[in-house]
């Protein structure tokens, strides 16, 4: 019986996982054809494997540079998040005082607000500092990267705060005992042992980052700024849909990030579950 069960458990699993990767599929295999074969079938394989679509979709895109955008925009994003995030949710531990629970609450209250509701507000914030105080925070990446650090913060604190419960305070008494700074403690001590948070934190926002469409449609206008994700809308015409170079266009956007999630898939379960617990 429980054999029977194991069996079941399992085709249940390849069929929810053929379907989850079906759209992939979809993707993949129509980043190969022409437009009559696009039309034709759209499940059947190609009738060749040739490369011709990514390199016009590469070209179109400007791939290379709108690549760069997305590194520059994602890793400066990531290095400030992990940085304050941890700081922030170090001290507010240590703390555990009436504001630091304040504090903590509101970051986690941030979480729960749907980004539609404040993206309005948020451009004419934005336009206004730049009217005002003459700081281009619109079609600038670095602009970009502010916004993404103030959307990143609040779930990167909540993963930090839990796990910096499981530090034994002990540590840092030795550590100040034997001449160490409240800097040093930090970075020498407390920051080293966080090495499952950080990779979650640098996991989940790469992902949400180099995917992200809607905050760099807002921001950038400029075609010299796109990201990656901004680059493929360049397929998509008023009159007319270039679906072929289009699906090679998501190909090339998502392999980047696949790669680097599957290299650093283990320290996931490790990070959230060692958060969540405390």
């Amino acid at each position: 019986m429980k054999k029977r069960k194991s069996v079941v458990a399992n085709v249940l699993v390849i069929l929810m996982s053929i379907l989850w990767l079906f759209p992939v599929y979809i993707v993949f295999v129509n980043s190969f054809k022409n437009r009559a074969e696009l039309y034709e079938n759209m499940l059947a394989w190609p009738k060749s494997f040739s490369f011709e679509y990514y390199e016009k979709a590469m070209k179109k895109m400007k791939f290379f540079h709108a690549f760069g955008n997305s590194l520059f925009v994602t890793i400066i994003s990531i290095l400030i998040i992990v940085v304050l995030a941890s700081m922030t949710a170090w001290m507010l531990v240590r703390a555990n005082n009436l504001l630091s629970k304040i504090i903590f609450s509101t970051f986690v209250a941030t979480m729960l607000i749907p980004f539609q509701t404040l993206m309005m507000p948020l451009m004419q914030e934005m336009g206004w500092i730049r009217d005002n105080l003459h700081i281009q925070m619109l079609d600038n990446r670095l602009g970009l990267v502010y916004m993404y650090i103030g959307f990143g913060a609040s779930m990167a604190v909540f993963l930090y705060h839990g796990f910096v419960k499981s530090i034994p305070v002990s540590l840092e008494e030795a550590a100040t005992i034997d001449g160490c700074t409240k800097f040093g403690v930090f970075w020498k001590i407390v920051f080293p042992m966080l090495k499952p948070t950080t990779m979650t934190v640098i996991i989940l926002d790469v992902i949400w980052i180099w995917n992200d469409y809607l905050l760099p449609s807002l921001v950038l206008s400029s075609k010299a700024n796109r990201t990656i994700p901004l680059s493929t809308f360049s397929f998509f015409g008023q009159f007319t849909i270039q679906w072929n170079m289009a699906m090679a266009g998501l190909t090339l956007t998502i392999i980047p990030v696949v790669i680097f999630y599957l290299c650093a898939q283990k320290y996931i379960i490790k990070g959230v579950a060692a958060g969540a617990v405390k």
